[in-house]
């Protein structure tokens, strides 16, 4: 028994004890799952998706649009654009450089307010091979393929067509999921290709939670949050708008989405009429587009009157190379900046076969006829050339078409000289600003590394102890920031002066010299429907033109000029006739030689005498010439004095020189004379004299042959040849 009640007693020993650590591993378990808890507390929640803030659209019940008046405006397009399939599917130009080249599109409505839907789905991707540059070179070395790209946004009346291109007056979507305005740029969207339908919200409803945003849905489902429309668009009818290129887009503007979204939204073409303005296309008065043809002098204001007329004539398209350079470089090519080039031909090497062969101007010639638009074609050179203004008549044989001629040319208006002034003070304060943000820039830098060296020196102080005079000491730095003021620039009196800018060369010196001689005017039996003239009238229009080319005519070189063949005999003649003199020269010279040389020459003058009938010279007949009295000019014979002896029997090397220069100069200037054929320019100035005789002899001209600086040194010598 007593043993009995021992096994009871440590069994109930053991079990308190198995009992004692289950309560304390449930203790732990528990304290455990309260600290997970607690740490699961602790942590930051990451936040829910927002909910969706766009409510289903209640049925219009205002006046509509009518139905059609929702499209593309083929006057607000780029020349590539090309729409299809009832303007369902937009396509563009893809060869002959095409394809590097954006095209843009607006529509015919701009919203005002309200909320309204478009879609856009990638049905085709072209692709081409490319060779610009060697970075990203692709197979066979033919560099990177033309890119795809959409963009699809909105856009003021007026602005650029091309969408991201940094302008003011545009926001939209890329296909890589990025959100643009200006400059700024940044990724809010998942991308889009082939295959999807991407649909556009613009949402200008004050009443809404989203109002002044745009959103991307794709395939009805929403990709982004709503993106603030920025403050400068607000309160302005934005244009739908589709920038493209190397794709063939399907578009939709209603009246049922292709995707429903996940709320219903009307489309833009089943939008309220109040709630948007149909854009005016003005039509022409006579009922025909017009090809202006602007004629105007270089450097004198050209350029700067074009733009002015485009700006204030927004439905001119501009037909130039340098509109082409520019619309490659809004398409995000890059263009080496080589020299020889100008305003009126700017550098089109872009390093691309397709691009620099210009493909694309033929192309355009090809386009421009086709579209009724109204054109302005600035080509400096050729619109003051007859034959190539003809050419470029002959493009628009339409009769669509009028075709019409401005003269800029003589003393501007007060309104084009104001303008002037206006763009001077624009640019200097651009120049000051920049500037001024340079300097700002490299103050932060230098008071970035001062105030490290600051901060490097009162740790080391601190570590030494001196932390109080550390604090003091950054008390007394501390300095109040410079308040930023606007840039004030005034123009100097020589600027207020000024009537025109100075843009760079408009024709560069080679290409004018070649063709200024055939400037002329153009007139109505030209074909031109008018002529008017912008500037001076008719008359002195046409004297400043005629002094123009007759002061160019004094100082430019005729690039062109070719040797005539009275001047090739002449030049074979003369160096025949060299070559005998020094010859006869060296036999003089020679003992035996002259004495042979003189009894030839008694022996013909004997028989000269026998012909004649006279009696024969006297051998022993001496003739006495006297060097020093001699007049050179009324020598009869230069290869005989007299008794025998050349003019030139002691002429040494630079006695020769001068000779052959003198004989030189003599012939250019009278062949330059005759094979030019020019009554207003007889003669060529200092400068060009070098170039002249190198075009006639085909060998260089230096002044330090004859030891002399200056051409006036020369003369002297020759003056009685030259001068």
């Amino acid at each position: 028994a007593k043993e009995e009640k021992k096994e009871d007693e440590e069994m109930k020993e053991v079990a308190e004890k198995h009992e004692d650590e289950d309560m304390k591993e449930e203790a732990d378990g528990e304290a455990q799952e309260e600290g997970v808890e607690e740490e699961e507390e602790a942590k930051p929640k990451e936040p829910e998706k927002p909910k969706e803030l766009e409510t289903d659209a209640a049925d219009e019940t205002r006046p509509k649009v009518a139905p059609g008046t929702v499209d593309f405006s083929s006057h607000d397009a780029t020349l590539n654009v090309m729409p299809t399939a009832n303007n369902r599917l937009l396509m563009a130009l893809t060869e002959g450089g095409f394809q590097y080249l954006l095209a843009g599109v607006r529509t015919t409505v701009a919203i005002k307010s309200g909320r309204y839907l478009f879609e856009a789905k990638i049905v085709e991707s072209h692709s081409g091979k490319g060779d610009q540059g060697a970075s990203g070179a692709g197979q066979n070395g033919q560099g990177p393929m033309p890119r795809q790209q959409v963009r699809l946004g909105l856009s003021t009346a007026g602005s650029s067509l091309f969408l991201a291109d940094g302008s003011a007056g545009s926001v939209s979507f890329d296909s890589e999921g990025y959100f643009v305005h200006e400059k700024s740029r940044k990724r809010v969207s998942q991308k889009f290709g082939r295959d999807v339908t991407v649909a556009l919200l613009i949402n200008l409803d004050e009443s809404s939670p989203n109002a002044n945003t745009i959103s991307l849905f794709r395939d009805g489902v929403r990709i982004c949050e709503p993106q603030a429309i920025p403050e400068k668009l607000k309160g302005q009818p934005l244009f739908p708008t589709i920038t493209y290129k190397n794709v063939t887009l399907q578009v939709n503007f209603g009246p049922a989405p292709m995707r429903p979204l996940p709320f219903k939204c009307h489309m833009l073409s089943e939008a309220a009429a109040a709630d948007v303005e149909v854009a005016v296309v003005p039509k022409p008065a006579d009922g025909k587009y017009e090809v202006l043809f602007p004629v105007g002098l270089p450097d004198v204001g050209y350029f700067d009157w074009v733009d002015q007329f485009v700006e204030r004539n927004p439905s001119f398209v501009e037909l130039s190379d340098r509109k082409i350079v520019e619309w490659a470089v809004k398409s995000g090519m890059w263009k080496p900046k080589g020299a020889g080039h100008s305003n009126d031909k700017p550098d089109m090497k872009f390093g691309l076969p397709q691009m620099d062969d210009m493909s694309v101007r033929r192309l355009l010639s090809h386009i421009a006829p086709t579209a009724r638009r109204n054109f302005i074609i600035p080509e400096l050179k050729a619109n003051l050339v007859a034959s190539e203004r003809a050419e470029a008549l002959a493009r628009f044989t339409s009769p669509e078409f009028k075709k019409t001629a401005t003269v800029i040319v003589g003393e501007p208006t007060a309104e084009y000289k104001a303008r002037v002034q206006e763009l001077l003070i624009a640019e200097k304060k651009r120049k000051a600003e920049a500037e001024k943000k340079k300097k700002s820039a490299d103050g932060d830098r230098k008071k970035l590394l001062e105030e490290k060296k600051k901060k490097a020196a009162a740790a080391k102080r601190k570590r030494e102890g001196g932390e109080k005079e550390a604090k003091e000491e950054e008390e007394e730095e501390k300095e109040e920031p410079a308040a930023d003021g606007e840039i004030v620039v005034e123009l100097t009196d020589e600027e207020k002066a000024l009537s025109f800018r100075k843009l760079g060369a408009d024709i560069t010196e080679n290409l004018l010299a070649k063709a200024y001689a055939f400037f002329s005017l153009p007139t109505t039996e030209e074909g031109f429907a008018s002529v008017s003239y912008a500037w001076s009238a008719e008359e002195a229009a046409g004297k400043t033109l005629k002094d123009w080319i007759f002061a160019k005519k004094l100082t430019q070189r005729v690039e062109d000029l070719k040797a005539g063949e009275s001047f090739k005999e002449a030049w074979t003649a003369w160096q025949k006739t060299l070559s005998e003199w020094r010859k006869l020269q060296q036999e003089w010279k020679d003992p035996s030689r002259r004495k042979a040389l003189l009894a030839k020459k008694a022996e013909a003058k004997k028989k000269e005498a026998e012909e004649k009938g006279d009696e024969a010279p006297k051998e022993d007949a001496k003739i006495e010439i006297d060097f020093e009295e001699l007049d050179v000019f009324a020598v009869e014979d230069v290869k005989d004095l007299g008794d025998g002896r050349p003019l030139f029997s002691d002429y040494v090397f630079e006695d020769w020189t001068l000779l052959s220069v003198r004989y030189e100069l003599h012939i250019l200037l009278h062949s330059f004379k005759k094979d030019l054929n020019d009554p207003d320019r007889p003669s060529f100035s200092e400068k060009d004299l070098a170039f002249y005789y190198n075009k006639y002899f085909k060998k260089q001209f230096g002044l330090k042959t004859f030891a002399v600086e200056k051409l006036d040194d020369l003369a002297d010598m020759i003056k009685d040849t030259f001068s």
